[in-house]
């Protein structure tokens, strides 16, 4: 069994904080003051100078180190916090907490594509009508 552990990819983590914070590349480039080739080449670095590192962590509202020991993990562990049972979550917001009904927002849905469909069924019918039409008068 081998011991060796898969170094850290700096810039995967960068990437996963940007599309995390709803970022585009464009606008971090924008932000960084360069292109957004860069910032791509950036995201798919192994590792990045620790100048560039503190300016992208600027630019992104984080430090440094929240870069460095970001995972994917502690990012789930840190919102399953929001829903604990003893109503004690980062924003105490405990549980069954949903002010909606899940069912009638997908009735909802229903009807609204349901809508959609026969008015672009009715769209197709006054097409044929149409194109029946223009034949009969030839």
């Amino acid at each position: 069994m081998s011991t060796f552990t898969k170094p850290s990819h700096i810039g995967r983590k960068i990437s996963r904080i940007r599309e995390l914070r709803d970022m585009k590349q464009e606008a971090l480039a924008q932000a960084l003051g360069i292109s957004q080739q860069a910032v791509s080449n950036i995201e798919n670095s192994e590792n990045v100078d620790d100048e560039r590192l503190i300016d992208v962590a600027k630019a992104l509202g984080v430090t440094v180190e929240a870069i460095k020991n970001f995972s994917e993990e502690s990012v789930f562990n840190y919102f399953n916090t929001f829903n604990d049972t003893n109503n004690t979550g980062a924003f105490n917001f405990g549980t069954n907490n949903c002010t909606f009904n899940p069912l009638d927002k997908l009735f909802e849905a229903y009807e609204e594509n349901k809508k959609l469909y026969e008015r672009l069924v009715q769209a197709e019918k006054d097409k044929v009508e149409f194109l029946e039409k223009i034949l009969k008068d030839k």
